[in-house]
Order: C-alpha cells, then sequence, then structure tokens
C-alpha cells in the first residue's frame, strides 16, 4: 500500500503564477474498513470504553491541555471519515509519512518511534535520532479527540511538502494515539491547515511559516478533491501557492470568514427540494469548511429533520439507511453561501457500500453539535467539497469556491 501512495511532486505555472502541486490518494474510510470485517458496531459500542488509553493520560499533566480563549478542548476531528491523503517528508535524510491535509486543524504532527500504541505499529514512525537536522524541544503537547488525548513531545525538523522545504518546522511526535479507530487509519499522521489560533501545539503552524518564510506565491492554498469512485482515479490535488484554473469553471464566489480558528464562514440557508428548512432568515448560521472528514454534519436536531425530508432510516449505530432504489427520487440539498447556492444531489451525498453481495446505501450526512461559542453550526467536509474546488485565502481571510470541472 506505501508504494501505492507514492506521489510525483512539481511546479506547475498557472495564470496566478508558481503553485506547488501535491496529488492526493482517495482510500476507504476507517468506518468502511470496520465495517467490511463487522466490526463496526463493536467498535462504536466499546470505543468510550477504553480504559487501556486513559492509563497513560495521567503521565501527562493537565497543563498541556490548550483551553484559553474559551475554545471547547475537543477538536471536531473525524479521522474515522478521512479519505483524501497526501505525502510529506521529515528530517535528513528524508524520512516520509502520509498525512492528512487537515482544514480543520492546525497542528503538524506524526507517530515517534518510541510510541507505545498499537496504531504505531502500523504506521511510518519518525526516528529522530537517523536525522542530523534534528532539534529536541521536549515540552509535552496533547490533543483531545472523542476517543481520548493524542500525547507526545515538541520537536523541529526540516519538512518538504512537494517542492517547498521548511527549516525548523515545529511538529509533535506522537507517543501515544488513543483509539482502534488510528490502529485502522491508512494515515500516519495530521497535516493543519487552520488558522495559528487553533493550535494545541506551541509555534507556528506549516502555511503559517511558509507564509513568513516567503515560500509562498500567494498567500493561498486550494483543493480539487475527485469524487470518482474508481480505486485507480486519481483522488485530487492539493495547491500551495494558488490555484488551477483548469480545475474548476465558472466565477470564484468569495464568503468572508467569520472567526479567524477554524474556516469558519456564514451560511445563509439550506434547502431541500427548493424550499428554506435551515439557517435562513434570523437562523443564519455558521459553517466550518473541513478537508479532514468526508461528510457534511450539522446539529442533531436538524440532522434528524433533514433525514425525515430525504426519508433516511436511524440505524442502532448511529447511521442512517437509503433505499438505494428510491436513489432518482431523493431530493436535492442546497447550501447558500453568500448569496449563491450550491445544490448537492443524491449522487453525492448518498454513500455506496458493498457488503458481500448486497450494495447498501448510507446518508452523508451526519450529526454533530459543536459546543458554544462556535456551535452551534454545519461542517462542510468532503461530500460538499468534491462538488466544488475550494480556496482557501489566508491574505483576504475569505473562502472561495468554484465548481469543479469533470476531468
Amino acid at each position: 500500500m506505501k508504494e501505492c501512495l507514492l506521489v510525483l511532486l512539481c511546479l506547475i505555472c498557472t495564470g496566478q503564477g508558481v503553485v506547488t502541486r501535491i496529488p492526493l490518494v482517495k482510500l476507504p474510510t476507517v468506518r468502511t474498513q470496520l465495517r467490511a470485517v463487522e466490526r463496526l458496531e463493536e467498535f462504536l459500542r466499546d470505543h468510550a470504553a477504553d480504559t487501556y488509553q486513559r492509563r497513560y493520560v495521567q503521565c501527562f499533566p493537565p497543563a498541556t491541555q490548550n483551553l484559553a480563549k474559551g475554545r471547547s478542548s475537543e477538536k471536531l476531528y473525524n479521522f474515522m471519515d478521512a479519505q483524501y491523503f497526501g505525502q510529506v517528508s521529515l528530517g535528513t535524510p528524508e524520512q516520509n509519512f502520509t498525512v492528512v491535509f487537515d482544514t480543520g486543524s492546525a497542528d503538524l504532527w506524526v507517530p515517534s518511534s518510541y510510541c507505545v500504541s498499537q496504531a504505531c505499529d502500523n504506521h511510518a514512525k519518525f526516528h529522530a535520532f537517523k536525522s542530523s537536522s534534528y532539534v529536541h524541544d521536549g515540552r509535552p503537547f496533547g490533543i483531545t479527540y472523542g476517543s481520548g488525548r493524542l500525547l507526545g513531545i515538541m520537536a523541529r525538523e526540516l519538512l518538504k511538502v512537494g517542492s517547498i522545504e521548511l527549516k525548523n518546522q515545529e511538529f509533535g511526535e506522537s507517543v501515544f494515539e488513543p483509539g482502534f479507530s488510528f490502529v485502522m487509519a491508512k494515515f500516519d499522521g495530521i497535516l493543519g491547515l487552520a488558522y495559528p489560533d487553533l493550535a494545541e501545539e506551541l509555534g507556528a503552524p506549516v502555511f503559517d511559516n511558509m507564509m513568513t518564510q516567503k515560500l509562498v506565491e500567494q498567500p493561498v492554498f486550494s483543493f480539487y478533491l475527485n469524487k470518482a469512485k474508481s480505486s485507480s482515479s486519481q483522488g485530487g490535488e492539493l495547491l500551495i501557492g494558488g490555484t488551477d484554473e483548469n480545475l474548476y469553471t465558472g466565477p470564484i464566489n468569495w464568503v468572508p470568514v467569520t472567526i479567524h480558528s477554524y474556516w469558519q464562514v456564514k451560511m445563509d440557508k439550506i434547502k431541500v427540494q427548493g424550499v428554506d428548512q435551515f439557517c435562513y432568515g434570523a437562523k443564519s448560521c455558521q459553517a466550518i469548511v473541513d478537508t479532514g472528514t468526508s461528510l457534511i454534519a450539522g446539529p442533531t436536531s436538524d440532522i434528524v429533520i433533514l433525514h425525515e425530508l430525504i426519508g433516511a432510516t436511524p440505524t442502532s449505530i448511529g447511521e442512517y439507511l437509503i433505499d438505494c432504489h428510491r436513489m432518482s427520487s431523493l431530493p436535492v440539498v442546497t447550501f447558500t453561501l453568500n448569496g449563491v447556492e450550491y445544490p448537492i444531489t443524491p449522487d453525492s451525498y448518498v454513500r455506496r457500500e458493498v457488503m458481500g453481495d448486497h450494495e447498501i446505501c448510507f446518508s452523508g450526512f451526519s450529526a454533530v453539535d459543536i459546543p458554544t461559542p462556535l456551535g452551534p453550526g454545519w461542517i462542510l467536509g468532503d461530500v460538499f467539497l468534491s462538488e466544488y474546488y475550494s480556496i482557501f485565502d489566508r491574505g483576504q481571510n475569505r473562502v472561495g469556491f468554484a465548481k469543479v470541472k469533470p476531468q
């Protein structure tokens, strides 16, 4: 599998200058893998009862948890559903890692060779003693997930993302990774692309260092996510420093960022088959643009109503089933951002999976209750982003969307 993840990194020249192109690979999610081996229900039932992880939390002082500025300690990571990955390297000589390029977080971490978790046994590990450019920091860090806290030690190292080389990039070496979801994950670590205010680690996030070291043509990065279901097709691309007009069509609609932590924007309304249902009028709500999850998520009360409107049936483990034979009659769900409508058709929001000789259809909408002060709100994950080219502009603090051009 590692061989399949080796990608060619190159520079392309577009109308907006030179940008670095990082190919992305699309692989099955942890949820899909667990379902295939008939362990999903067991995993979801037992996940909260994992006492092994809590043993190691006691080794780290509470001060490592960053609760400043009123933020919730539980991030919006949903890596059970992450499926677009790329490659970076750390150290001299290079040590390669497959990472989630995640706009829903701001930290960089990879497994340490000293990691004690089962998850690290299945993934590439960073060997500090093999790198001549490694700088030990020693400060502990902790990142809270729904299943526990990822724990590790800070360091600085030479980071390569495509053709870009970042000297003395702060990153975390994880020594404990909570929960079975990390064991099944197809990625080694995370490279966060959100604002510095969201970072749990001390030091500047990767894209901030790229801007500070003047390594990008523009303070912009953009995502093209290929929704094609073929495993042989290219998963997509991350472009650092600009955009590629060959990947989208029509004008770009720019939406201002409302809070500089997540890539959070105001959402005007949500329609189901042309009828206003959520977020309209005085109820306009916030949406986080998040490449780290494949789903579209919203408040539980709204998601229950939405599933009733599309005729989805709840399961005992919180998922919603849709009759695959009803695809042609399902409604279009339309999100309005800065006055522009973004329709999501059933072909996009229904996830098809094969179990044995049966095809099962699941809803691509999920319930997530974001705590205040950020919530309540919605999360626009890859179900949305595979339909619309997304541009993240740190220079003008805005997110741009344009229709993906068929490839």
